[in-house]
């Protein structure tokens, strides 16, 4: 029976890439010169440092812009709050989302099972598997998901015939 499943998953190596690039761009900016501003990626989580908050913006300007030239998409961020550090030096957490999250997967299920396509959806862990007997009825369901689902970056993996 053929099927594809839905997930939202981060092409981690490019993420690494656009951070490594964006510190190597932070340490030779001039603006950036004698300032506590950087960049670092531990596990799926991106920190970001500065002085201020000015300037942690700018580092995630500079991040957005690497990211984007390595076509990862910037929603798979979630900025975490502004903390303060010893000082006056700013910090802030952006993680980096995997999986699809419960309430998502219910929420993609039952715009499938309200747009009477002939195709069942199963929550199965972090991913959504969309089976059904046509070809066509698929292609019509992930059509139907871009359009209906814009806050998060779905893909479509493991499309079987």
């Amino acid at each position: 029976m053929p099927s594809f499943d839905t997930v939202c998953e981060p092409n981690m190596v490019e993420v690494k890439n656009a951070v490594d690039n964006a510190a190597k761009e932070i340490g030779t900016r001039f603006d950036f010169k004698g300032t506590s501003a950087g960049i670092e990626l531990k596990d799926k989580e991106i920190t970001l440092f500065g002085d201020a908050e000015f300037q942690l913006s700018q580092v995630e300007d500079i991040l957005t812009g690497k990211l984007t030239k390595r076509s990862v998409d910037v929603r798979f961020l979630d900025k975490g709050d502004v903390q303060k550090m010893g000082g006056d030096k700013v910090k802030q957490v952006l993680k980096v989302r995997n999986g699809i999250e419960s309430d998502q997967a219910k929420k993609i299920t039952r715009i499938i099972k309200d747009s009477k396509i002939k195709v069942q959806a199963a929550i199965q862990g972090d991913a959504v598997r969309v089976t059904g007997a046509k070809r066509d009825d698929l292609q019509a369901a992930m059509a139907l998901i871009r359009k209906e689902i814009t806050d998060v970056p779905l893909s479509f993996d493991n499309f079987r015939d």
